[in-house]
């Protein structure tokens, strides 16, 4: 994130805006529409000036809430203000407004030139009280308002009215419930009640009603008594791949518990105030025990948090949630399964290898490549005698071996063979060859990986349609960043 997003607060507050053309007149209705007393300061005389500034000076407002100085810049024009605009044309006058500013510790933007501004202007959705802005970070200016008019497509008119009646009785709510974790329950519950609709339609009086009803029903500890936790599939990586069930959930959590193969990405879709607790095993540190997770799981529950326990790819596939919610049907407290997209047809399908196909595979079997005390215990005969394409999660550090055993039980050496690094992210790697060369391609390849045996991977090199670079920025929590976090939730416990 290059810039910290904040509101300004500039009702009544003086501002400087120096220019007077079509820029600036844009800025200067920016300015006003927030509550500023604006000073323009421009050389041209009042009638030279754009038209929508001179209807603005024209304007019946506030004493001294728009005012025109006609004069060059100095930076003593900038004396008693509280923020600075600078909208010319004039490369010299726009760097001296912004080097005055600066010494002055005054918040300054200089219009299409985000090097010389402290804050950058987003493209907003105004729904007084509601606001929403978005910024490119002074990038594309055009792309912000283009992904402004999307989302102004799904927002309603009437939100900003639903904001100022909750804005009413929060009060109300506070004082009836004081627990934090109940109040915002309570309030997600109203936004699937009638009360936006009612509001929406104009008929208050009945939101009211309706309203006092349900705070009247709230309980004061808390509407949901215990806890309860969602088991979720974060999918294989791409946060886009996640499922609007397991976004709804993950975003109703109060704690996100995690591990190495969620990317950082979709944990940061979690709500802000959310605590997140790093689980995850990686390579030269301890992982914390699976029934030191279940556990920590259930004691969660027991508080009446809402848990989001994420999975990398699906739980119920080498995931071990079953064991968790296992522990959690044991100590009578309420769950949920969120499915996801598992690592194989993932990455498969981003490689552009399917997993089954008439002319090559009519069945996949899904192994895990995970070595106990250090030895594969697979039926390898079985294997190595079968036509169905294999893939084996967790085989990086084994593929080696997986690829001799299967050559040594009678499977062909020339049989196809491929490995897909950082699946469905901006860094994915295909590797392919056979059974005899593969292992030779892959020395230095990373984790997480997914190993795909069989002759659909023939053909990745037809249908791949999905390029990635090892040059792109990290999807998954670097092992040694992954292993400070682990040690500081250990130290914490």
């Amino acid at each position: 994130m290059r810039y910290l997003p904040i509101f300004l607060d500039v009702q009544n507050k003086r501002c400087a805006l120096i220019g007077g053309g079509e820029i600036a007149a844009r800025k200067l209705a920016w300015l006003r529409a927030a509550g500023a007393h604006v000073r323009i300061i421009a050389p041209e005389a009042m009638n030279d000036l754009h038209p929508e500034i001179i209807i603005q000076l024209e304007a019946e407002h506030p004493e001294g809430a728009v005012t025109h100085l006609r004069a060059r810049f100095v930076p003593a024009h900038l004396d008693g203000c509280e923020l600075v605009v600078s909208a010319t044309d004039d490369a010299a006058v726009n760097t001296s407004v912004a080097m005055a500013a600066r010494a002055r510790n005054l918040p300054v933007n200089v219009v299409d030139d985000p090097a010389q501004c402290s804050f950058i202007v987003p493209a907003v959705i105004d729904r007084d009280p509601m606001t929403i802005a978005i910024s490119s970070s002074g990038t594309s200016p055009v792309l912000a308002r283009w992904v402004r008019s999307r989302i102004e497509s799904l927002i309603p008119s009437s939100i900003g009215r639903l904001a100022a009646f909750f804005g009413m009785k929060r009060g109300a709510v506070q004082t009836r419930l004081p627990d934090i974790g109940a109040r915002r329950r309570f309030w997600e519950t109203q936004l699937e009640t009638p009360l936006p609709e009612l509001i929406a339609q104009g008929r208050i009086d009945e939101a009211h009603a309706l309203f006092q009803t349900n705070l009247s029903d709230a309980n004061t500890q808390n509407d949901l008594g215990q806890g309860r936790v969602y088991l979720i599939g974060a999918g294989p990586g791409d946060p886009d791949l996640l499922t609007f069930r397991a976004l709804q959930r993950l975003q109703q959590a109060d704690v996100v518990v995690y591990d190495r193969l969620v990317s950082p990405a979709v944990v940061d879709l979690a709500r802000r105030d959310a605590v997140r607790m790093y689980v995850g095993k990686c390579r030269d540190a301890h992982s914390v025990p699976q029934e030191e997770i279940s556990q920590r799981l259930v004691e969660l529950a027991r508080a009446g948090k809402i848990v989001a326990r994420l999975k990398g790819g699906d739980p119920f596939v080498f995931g071990r949630g079953g064991e968790e919610i296992e522990a959690l049907a044991a100590a009578g407290l309420p769950f949920e399964v969120v499915p996801g997209i598992t690592a194989a047809t993932g990455c498969a399908a981003y490689a552009g290898i399917p997993l089954t196909h008439r002319d090559y595979a009519q069945s996949v079997r899904f192994i895990t490549g995970h070595t106990r005390d250090g030895k594969l215990d697979l039926d390898w005969g079985n294997l190595a005698t079968c036509k169905d394409t294999l893939v084996f999660y967790m085989g990086l550090s084994a593929s080696a071996e997986i690829c001799q055993q299967l050559i040594a039980h009678g499977m062909p050496a020339t049989r196809a063979a491929g490995l897909v690094e950082h699946g469905t992210t901006a860094r994915q790697q295909v590797y392919t060859g056979t059974l005899s060369t593969l292992p030779g391609l892959i020395v230095g390849a990373e984790s997480p990986s997914l190993l795909i045996v069989g002759d659909v991977v023939k053909l990745h090199e037809k249908l791949a349609w999905f390029q990635g670079s090892p040059d792109a920025a990290p999807t998954f929590t670097p092992q040694p960043v992954a292993a400070a976090l682990h040690q500081k939730i250990r130290s914490a416990a």
